[in-house]
């Protein structure tokens, strides 16, 4: 534990300073238990796999939506039985602050990363990120005639044609919160009231299954889908393509080490792999958007910096600020 505390108290250290200290004590630990929202096959298990091979310390997963997870993760506090070493989530960083359930940390390879990507309280870092734009059936919609801007999708000629999911950040409160946080709540509400005449089409289902009705020719443009999603289809023959829409919604992937972590050292090992460049381009290679600043995008233009768009970054902060507000938005102005 004292070295976790060491590791707290420094600002900044280069990986090679801290490496050999880490892996001494984490291979006395043996193994870290990691839970996390991603999808095992795609990423987790290439991560681990590394990892293992590197370090010959086992890693254990644990795989379930934030929500699930963080009522597990809760829950093993208050009993006193916490399993979990590192967390990764795409939301509710408000809930594991409050529950006082993480520690604080400085992981040395996220120096280089950029000050929206980690916590300025040391929390959390950011593993890889998220770019929501709109993504258009391409056989439906010419590309010459795709809406550009936001104001593009004020035509009429796309009244009852945008579809959306209510919720969350791929979603209407994603767009929501976007469009306020880049406006100004003055200017971003008359905006969002031009545009409630548009009648957007509200899908209960995923950002990918909603992309996936689009491919599907059922609606020519959706809203907030994952860009990378896009790319992925199109790769497969699929006709969709995506809109680097100014300014586009970045969401972050977090990290962070639990409290009362039983593997506190392997913990902080493992979170430095996946924040080294060797680590993030496993996450380029699964097709992920790595954080890393020096590691594109298996795409490069996925990424703002790579495709030379502006972006608007929906910290876990800005979330856990706006987004009560968001939703009640989205009912006063689309139910």
């Amino acid at each position: 534990m004292g070295l976790i505390a060491a590791f707290a108290a420094s600002s900044v250290s280069r990986a090679a300073d801290i490496e050999s200290a880490l892996i001494e004590r984490a291979k006395k630990e043996g193994q870290v238990t990691f839970y996390t929202n991603l999808i095992v096959n795609q990423v987790v298990r290439p991560v681990a796999s590394a990892f293992e091979k590197k370090y010959a310390i086992k890693v254990n997963v644990s795989r379930a939506d934030s929500q699930t997870t963080i009522l597990k993760l809760v829950n093993e506090s208050r009993a006193g039985r916490t399993e979990v070493d590192v967390w990764n989530l795409s939301s509710g960083l408000k809930s594991f602050v409050e529950a006082g359930i993480i520690r604080k940390f400085t992981a040395a390879n996220a120096a280089e990363y950029p000050g929206a990507y980690k916590d300025s309280n040391g929390f959390w870092v950011a593993t890889n990120v998220y770019v929501n734009t709109p993504g258009f059936n391409t056989q439906l919609v010419p590309a010459s005639e795709a809406p550009k801007t936001l104001n593009d999708l004020l035509d009429p000629k796309w009244k009852g044609k945008l579809a959306w999911k209510p919720n969350d950040v791929s979603g209407a409160v994603g767009f929501i919160g976007n469009v306020l946080t880049s406006m100004g709540e003055d200017r971003g509400m008359t905006y969002l009231r031009q545009f409630a005449r548009q009648d957007p089409i509200t899908v209960e289902a995923s950002a990918r299954a909603i992309l996936d009705r689009v491919i599907a020719g059922e609606y020519p443009i959706a809203l907030q889908i994952f860009n990378h999603h896009a790319v992925i289809s199109a790769n497969k023959g699929a006709p969709v393509s995506w809109i680097p829409m100014e300014p586009a919604t970045v969401s972050l992937q977090l990290a962070g080490i639990t409290r009362d972590a039983p593997h506190p050292n392997a913990a902080l090992l493992f979170i430095e792999f996946m924040l080294s460049e060797e680590g993030q381009k496993i996450f380029q290679e699964a097709e992920y958007l790595p954080a890393h600043p020096k590691v594109p995008a298996r795409t490069p233009s996925l990424k703002p910096e790579g495709g030379g768009f502006k972006a608007t970054v929906l910290s876990p902060e800005i979330m856990d600020q706006g987004i009560d507000h968001w939703a009640d938005v989205y009912k006063r102005l689309f139910r």
